[in-house]
């Protein structure tokens, strides 16, 4: 049971404002109520903490390796982003004029991370919030047509990566290598399908069930990148011109269809984004806060921002 003295919501996400002065005192509150922490987690999925002392990266590296192990890294991951000093990131460096779409981190991979920490350094001038849905809710209120046929053929996840320069990432900056055999490894490892091309790029092809059962509770989610893969969220103008430059979309930087190569009909991603649409919530950032998400029950994404915006992340087992 949590300490009585602390003020705590229990909505989605929770809050608990802990009032720490600095990252050891919040240490030791963490310590103290872990067991309830880790119920809020699994039941609520989103846990944000406020009045906690981080100002840099030392002082968000310091509260995460105690509270959190096992971190893994971000190799195989599609958003450009820097690695800061050990396993902490910036969150996506993607132009801050546009949206970023609803989804769970890495889930087009067979490696994901089950948590993620968030802080912010910097709050943005306006916007910038990262935006969070219920991945059990998706599954409930998502048509049920859309439901069956991602169960029935399951999901492939289509990536075009040059070796150095073209659009999109290179497979040298995804997987943190530039040995092919380093590389090789791991896809076969993981079973994902490679293939190199004549100028050095690589196109893989990763299947995925696109649902699945959460690992501790077992409840059904909504656990893809659909419309993050599909370049229909891109806005009509950005998707007509990319179809003048490859001869199919199968050659974009990255693509989505169904698990057995039948095509994901626009208006299904359509539906599919209204629906996370309208579930999805923007709670603001503010300086001081670490926010704690389990990555299968919860996806999130980020609003259009202006000003400078510094959020940096971890992920864990």
């Amino acid at each position: 049971m949590l300490n009585e003295s602390l003020m705590i919501q229990v909505n989605f996400p929770s809050v608990i404002n802990t009032n720490a002065a600095d990252a050891d005192s919040f240490i030791s509150l963490y310590s103290a109520n872990e067991a309830a922490i880790e119920e809020i987690l699994s039941t609520v999925g989103a846990l944000k903490f406020t009045g906690v002392n981080i100002s840099d990266v030392g002082g968000f590296q310091q509260i995460v390796d105690r509270i959190s192990s096992k971190f893994i890294s971000y190799i195989d991951g599609n958003s450009p982003r820097t690695k800061l000093a050990g396993n902490i990131y910036t969150s996506t460096e993607y132009d801050k004029t546009q949206k970023i779409t609803m989804h769970n981190e890495l889930s087009y991979s067979a490696k994901w991370p089950g948590r993620l920490y968030f802080t912010c350094l910097v709050p943005a001038e306006t916007g910038g919030e990262t935006l969070l849905a219920d991945s059990r809710e998706i599954l409930r209120q998502m048509d049920k047509t859309i439901v069956e046929e991602v169960r029935k053929r399951g999901i492939s996840y289509i990536r075009n990566l040059h070796g150095g320069t073209g659009v999109g990432p290179s497979w040298q900056d995804t997987f943190e290598t530039n040995d092919r055999a380093q590389l090789e490894t791991y896809c076969r490892t993981y079973g994902i399908d490679f293939e190199w091309k004549d100028d050095n790029g690589l196109i893989l092809r990763q299947a995925s069930p696109g649902i699945i059962k959460h690992r501790k509770t077992q409840q059904e989610v909504w656990f893809n990148q659909i419309d993050q893969f599909h370049p229909i969220q891109l806005g009509e103008e950005v998707y007509e011109s990319m179809m003048l430059l490859y001869d199919s979309p199968e050659e974009f930087p990255m693509y989505v269809c169904f698990g057995d190569g039948k095509e994901i009909e626009e208006s299904m991603i359509h539906d599919m984004m209204d629906t996370i649409s309208a579930l999805t919530i923007a709670p603001a950032w503010e300086a001081n806060e670490l926010l704690i998400v389990d990555n299968e029950l919860i996806a999130h994404g980020r609003n259009p921002f202006t000003g400078e915006r510094k959020v940096l992340v971890t992920m864990s087992e």
